[in-house]
Formats: C-alpha cells, structure tokens, sequence
C-alpha cells in the first residue's frame, strides 16, 4: 500500500489556508458581536441612566432615555441631552459629553444642570485615566466643588491656569480633561435652554 504524500507547501496551498481561517475567524467574530451587541448596549444604557440618577439631586419621574435628543456642538459632533422632568414640567438637563484631552485619552461624562445653568453634578461614565492618579477627578473632594457652579459666572479653568478651579494634585491633564467636557456640556446646554 502507497504511503500518502503531505500536501507540498507552495504558494497557493498557503493563500487558500489563510483565506480559509481568515473567513472563519470573522465568521464567529461577526456571531460573537451579534449575541453581545444588545446586552453591551444595554448595560451602558443602564450606567448612564444609573449616572442621571445621581447628578440630579431631586430624581425625576419620566424616562429620560424615551425622551433623549442629540444637540450639534460647535466643532460638528452630537452630544445626547436628556430632559429630566418632574409632574411633566423639565427640572433640569442631563447631557453625555466628551474629551479628547484625558491623559489616557478619550473621557465621557454625564453632566447634570438645573434650569438656572448651574452644574448639579458629573459622573464618569467612560475613561483610561491612570488608576489612583486620574481616576480622583471621580473623587467627591473634585467633583464636589462643581456642583453649584455655573461655568459662565466663574473662570471655568484650573488654578494652575489663572481660573477658580482647584485641580488633582498630579493629574492637572485628567482635571482640565473633565473641565473641557463640561464645558463643552453646557455650550450644548445653553443651545438648548434658549429654547425651553
């Protein structure tokens, strides 16, 4: 009995080899992201919803997610604000905002407001800012000194740059990382409310 011979290498055994793994590697990639798209999805829809619940001191009794509308900013991106009401009337505004400037790179936050501009509260909903460094801006002893605030009626910057804010010792970038995202939440506030 003749011995069977091993498939010889060559080029075109090696291209169908790889196209094969390749096509199904995406295939059960592609299965993977459609079983786990709907639960992500809705975890973080959760987290932001858990988040509204906590900037805005006095809850609210609509759903917030069923009422969401997205605001253009001035440099051409969307920002999701979510209109919080009580009895029917709108009591204050939570909008998801965003930097670029975090030391770890991209920051969301969800930014409270009352009806008067001021900051009711923020929470990190998203970031990779360095553990136990960055990640104090979360912290109460910084987060607590926005609430109140309206940022048209202090200078809207850290200490270290002239305004009224007191940074995180040794993670000045993370502070004015979450500065430039509430700022840019109620540039987007303020579009809106001129309409309310």
């Amino acid at each position: 009995m003749a011995e069977k011979q091993p498939l010889k290498s060559n080029l075109f055994n090696m291209t169908a080899a790889l196209v094969i793994v390749c096509t199904l590697s995406a295939l059960i990639l592609a299965y993977v992201h459609r079983k786990t798209e709907a639960p992500i999805k809705a975890v973080k829809d959760n987290l932001e919803l858990r988040a509204i619940a906590e900037i805005v001191p006095e809850g609210f009794d609509n759903n917030p997610f069923a009422e969401r509308t997205h605001i253009a900013t001035s440099d051409n991106k969307r920002l999701t604000m979510y209109p919080v009401r009580r009895d029917g009337k709108i009591v204050a505004l939570a909008i998801k905002s965003y930097t670029n400037r975090g030391f770890g790179g991209k920051m969301e936050i969800m930014v409270g407001f009352t009806l008067d501009g001021s900051i009711s509260g923020y929470k990190l909903i998203d970031h990779k800012e360095t553990p136990g460094l960055g990640t104090k801006v979360a912290d109460e002893a910084f987060a607590g000194q926005f609430k109140g605030l309206n940022p048209n009626k202090v200078d809207f910057r850290v200490k270290k740059d002239g305004g009224d804010i007191d940074a995180v010792t040794a993670a000045t970038i993370s502070s004015r990382a979450v500065i430039d995202a509430i700022q840019r939440a109620y540039d987007a506030y303020t579009t809106f409310s001129a309409g309310i």
